[in-house]
């Protein structure tokens, strides 16, 4: 197989492409969470969400070959890392049986890809067990391809990174023969929503501690949205930028004239900014903590802000609910202790009816998901997005190299 200079735009749907007889190999995202002393698949999101794109290669009469990354092993091949560890889950999902390669480029993984037949699938061990696959190291990716005649990346949570089986090895592919799957597919199609609607009003929920995390993804959403809220921790840099009284609530006095100066673009481009008006306080950063309430430009000397208050939210509430599309990105409090998940839920909660009315909902981030999760609310947004750090940047406006190489630049 022989590197191809290829112009990328022109690229193929999954949905178009015929697989009988052909040996697809699927950049697959199996990075799930084991059980520390089991190692048993303690949360299956991941896995399921490959299947579509699996069950369609095998329906057509193809075979598949999934490789993925599991965990960050740092010297070669270590057991708690082993991708052996979700075969048992994968299984029960597909209801088929999965052959299993102990060697992503090993003499194991040249054999049994090349004896698979029709309908049958092969699970490569950990990529990242050769530091190769992390430094888009081409010998390594022209291995991989080699073992199949298709390439399919549905792994969207590590299409930010130029890795060796996310982007490199599409490089050994004619155009025809490379595409995304049905997962990374719905992830740019509900991102590619909030960037390009026509629907208004538009509404970004911002949250999360720090303004120097969102502060990218903030500007760039500035000029295709009409609300913006600010939630979390990042409410004390934006409330002290103001000439508010903050308390020991956590802040960042390097980003001040950043806060003045998001407000100042905002409100030229007719983006209304909310802010939290109030607060659930706490004497320390704490699950059992004190509490008290007030105003989050009044917060008393030696409490800190961990929760916005009923006055927010109902403000918040009624923002969301007559919104048409609706992001959220981070937390509004101290999420992972109790007494502090309120504003957070209740969010979550609003979104689930804001869909209901007929809003497109995206959800994306650790704590929201989290949140959206606890609630039992994830079939009652849109959308919720699995792709983390991905998901970020390509709302930051960054081409993500993983979708470059297949898509073009955009």
């Amino acid at each position: 197989m022989t590197k191809k200079n290829i112009n990328f735009m022109n690229m193929y749907k999954i949905d178009d492409y015929k697989f009988s007889g052909k040996k697809a190999i699927i950049r697959v995202d199996f990075n799930v969470p084991l059980h520390k002393e089991t190692l048993e698949v303690t949360d299956d999101t991941r896995i399921k969400g490959a299947l579509p794109t699996i069950n369609k290669i095998i329906k057509d009469g193809g075979s598949v070959i999934l490789m993925s990354h599991l965990g960050r092993p740092k010297e070669g091949p270590e057991e708690k890392y082993s991708l052996k560890h979700v075969i048992p889950t994968l299984k029960k999902l597909l209801g088929k049986d999965v052959k299993f390669a102990d060697d992503c480029i090993g003499a194991s993984a040249v054999k049994l890809s090349k004896e698979l037949k029709k309908g049958e699938i092969l699970l490569l061990e950990n990529l990242r067990f050769y530091k190769e696959e992390t430094k888009g190291d081409e010998a390594f990716a022209k291995k991989l391809a080699s073992y199949a005649d298709v390439y399919v990346n549905d792994a969207f949570g590590t299409a930010h990174r130029a890795h060796a089986s996310t982007t490199i090895i599409a490089q050994f592919y004619d155009k025809k023969d490379i595409m995304f799957g049905y997962l990374i597919e719905k992830e740019l199609e509900a991102m590619d929503k909030i960037l390009n609607s026509t629907e208004k009003p538009v509404t970004a929920i911002m949250g999360g501690a720090k303004v120097s995390d969102k502060i990218e993804i903030i500007e760039h959403l500035l000029p295709n949205i009409n609300n913006l809220i600010i939630g979390g921790g990042m409410t004390y840099t934006f409330i002290k930028a103001n000439g508010g009284k903050i308390g020991n609530s956590v802040c960042e006095d390097d980003k001040l004239k950043l806060a003045k100066k998001l407000l100042k673009k905002a409100k030229e481009l007719n983006v209304n900014v909310f802010i939290p008006v109030d607060a659930v306080n706490a004497d320390s950063f704490d699950a059992n903590a004190k509490t008290n309430y007030s105003k989050t430009d009044e917060t008393p000397d030696g409490w800190m802000g961990l929760d916005i208050g009923e006055t927010t939210l109902k403000v918040f509430t009624s923002i969301i609910e007559y919104s048409k599309i609706i992001l959220w990105n981070g937390p509004m409090g101290v999420f992972e202790f109790e007494k502090f998940a309120h504003g957070t839920s209740e969010i979550a909660k609003s979104l689930a009816k804001a869909t209901k009315n007929g809003a497109y909902t995206l959800v994306g981030g650790g704590d929201s998901v989290a949140a959206i999760n606890k609630n039992k609310l994830a079939d009652k947004v849109s959308y919720v997005s699995t792709g983390g750090g991905a998901m970020l940047e390509y709302l930051e406006g960054k081409e993500l190299p993983g979708i470059k190489i297949i898509r073009g630049s955009k």
